[in-house]
């Protein structure tokens, strides 16, 4: 050792003796066994503050008797063996250094699953985790309190508090999940190492978010603010298209181009607490028809994907569903409902409109003005219409189409916007398109016509669009001079006959 003093020794083969040299820093310890012999010293640190090395070296050779060569260290005649078999480092401090709570060595997270729990030892200890707990369960929050040297505090004063009238319980051991407790404080006596507190609603099905404060012999080591989701209170229906005639799916186009998910469906479903969290309905329950809305026209409605997430980010908040389609043309106001497996509950949405309309057969193409200045924007819609003249469904792909505006470019011709081949129409049966007016070739005044053509309408024919382009600034021609000239004339024509007719008067 480089400090300190070693003393009683166990272990070695029966009969032998352990030497130490002058100032007791080496212990050596001979044996004749031909097998594993347990061996321990007792190591006595020194008094003055700081790093110590113990190390255990083997590589002396005994003889029968098991007394050691002659190059004994304990004489002071020769080196420590070379071959080092283990090392450890202490460090020795004041008295008064330990038994004191540390936040350094100290941690305390929220727990998204049950886990054991070491400051010291857990990777991301301090790391919360996200995970959105669902109505009914606990949240859990890990801590283990330890002193500046990393060792466990001893038995202490443990309060634990939470707001909103959370429900606390406290478990000696992370892993484990408390039993429900009674009350929005917890107070205990014992050491905070690997504890774990469990948090639970105090009205069943009801939203909370609470804040959980820990603190050990009056001192804050934690404040925590944790949610559980309530039960399904409220079913918002969003991104409604339409369907074919004979649909019962939808497709995934509409859905992508709605919300970015590939995946069929009609329409989205969030369902949220009543508190405005997202809750996941995936095994939670299932969807189905209002009944008492559903039509001749509207025959069905189903729900089969259904959310998985709870983040206001994620596409897989929303579960999807779509109708049934009996053949005719039409729409119906109707309403889906949600019923929670585990007790039977049901919420049931606002009433929203399931339209059922054919494929595209004709279309018109319409400019949002009739004339335009270099630099503007230009919007040109397309609306579809089915055989029987209805807006054409959101379900079919409108196909290939060609466009030619004269001094117009596109602004983004894409799959997500409606405008490529495999691209389906907005709910309405329309889709829109952006130009920039004449920002990249130069512009020559006048009126144009455009040609517009869809390859899926059966009896859709080119589409002509006309509009007029300026250049900005002063677009006064001669022919407009003289109209002004004219004009005037005629304007001073009549004042002067209007003043004869006065001065005849007199």
């Amino acid at each position: 050792a480089t400090g300190g003093t070693f003393g009683t020794t166990r272990g070695g083969a029966v009969g032998t003796v352990a030497t130490y040299n002058n100032n007791n820093s080496v212990t050596l310890i001979p044996t004749v066994s031909t097998s594993a012999t347990a061996v321990g010293t007792i190591w006595t640190a020194p008094s003055s503050v700081g790093t110590y090395t113990i190390s255990y070296t083997t590589g002396f050779v005994a003889n029968s008797a098991g007394v050691p060569g002659a190059t004994v260290p304990v004489l002071g005649t020769t080196a420590l063996p070379s071959t080092l078999g283990a090392q450890i480092t202490v460090s020795v401090v004041a008295a008064t250094a330990g038994g004191t709570y540390s936040a350094s060595y100290s941690s305390c997270r929220v727990n998204g699953t049950l886990s054991t729990y070491d400051a010291l030892t857990t990777t991301n200890a301090s790391l919360d985790s996200s995970a959105v707990i669902t109505n009914g369960n606990s949240h859990t929050i890990d801590f283990d309190l330890n002193d500046a040297y990393g060792a466990n505090l001893d038995a202490g004063n443990v309060v634990i508090t939470a707001t909103n009238g959370a429900i606390l319980n406290y478990g000696a051991t992370t892993g484990s999940t408390p039993v429900a407790g009674t009350a929005s404080t917890v107070v205990y006596a014992a050491s905070p190492s690997s504890d774990v507190v469990g948090i639970t609603q105090p009205t069943a099905g009801a939203p909370l978010t609470t804040t959980v404060t820990i603190s050990f012999n009056g001192t804050t080591v934690c404040t925590k603010t944790v949610s559980i989701r309530g039960k399904v209170a409220k079913l918002a229906i969003a991104n409604v298209g339409t369907n074919s005639l004979t649909g019962s799916t939808g497709t995934e186009q509409w859905i992508y181009q709605e919300i970015g998910r590939w995946s069929a469906g009609l329409f989205t479903v969030l369902a949220t607490d009543s508190a405005g969290g997202i809750v996941s309905t995936s095994g939670l329950g299932t969807f189905e028809a209002d009944a008492t809305t559903l039509t001749t026209t509207v025959g069905a409605i189903t729900v089969p994907t259904l959310a998985s997430s709870t983040s206001s980010t994620s596409t897989s908040r929303f579960s999807l569903g779509a109708w049934t389609c009996t053949g005719t043309a039409g729409q119906a106001s109707v309403k889906i409902k949600f019923t929670t497996t585990a007790t039977g509950e049901s919420v049931t949405s606002d009433a929203f409109t399931a339209r059922c309309a054919d494929k595209p057969d004709t279309y018109t193409v319409a400019l949002d003005k009739a004339a335009y200045n270099v630099g503007d924007l230009a919007t040109a819609t397309v609306q579809f219409l089915d055989s029987k003249g209805n807006k054409a469904n959101s379900v079919t792909a409108i196909g290939a189409n060609s466009w030619t505006l004269p001094f117009m470019t596109g602004v983004s011709f894409t799959i997500t916007d409606g405008s490529s081949a495999t691209a389906v129409t907005k709910a309405d049966g329309s889709v829109a398109y952006t130009f920039t007016v004449g920002t990249t070739t130069a512009v020559t005044p006048g009126t144009y016509t455009g040609v517009v053509s869809y390859s899926v309408p059966a009896n859709g024919v080119k589409a002509t669009p006309t509009y007029k382009i300026s250049t900005g600034g002063d677009t006064t021609t001669n022919a407009d001079v003289l109209k002004s000239i004219v004009a005037l004339i005629a304007s001073i024509n009549k004042q002067i006959q209007a003043l004869q007719k006065l001065i005849l008067k007199r």
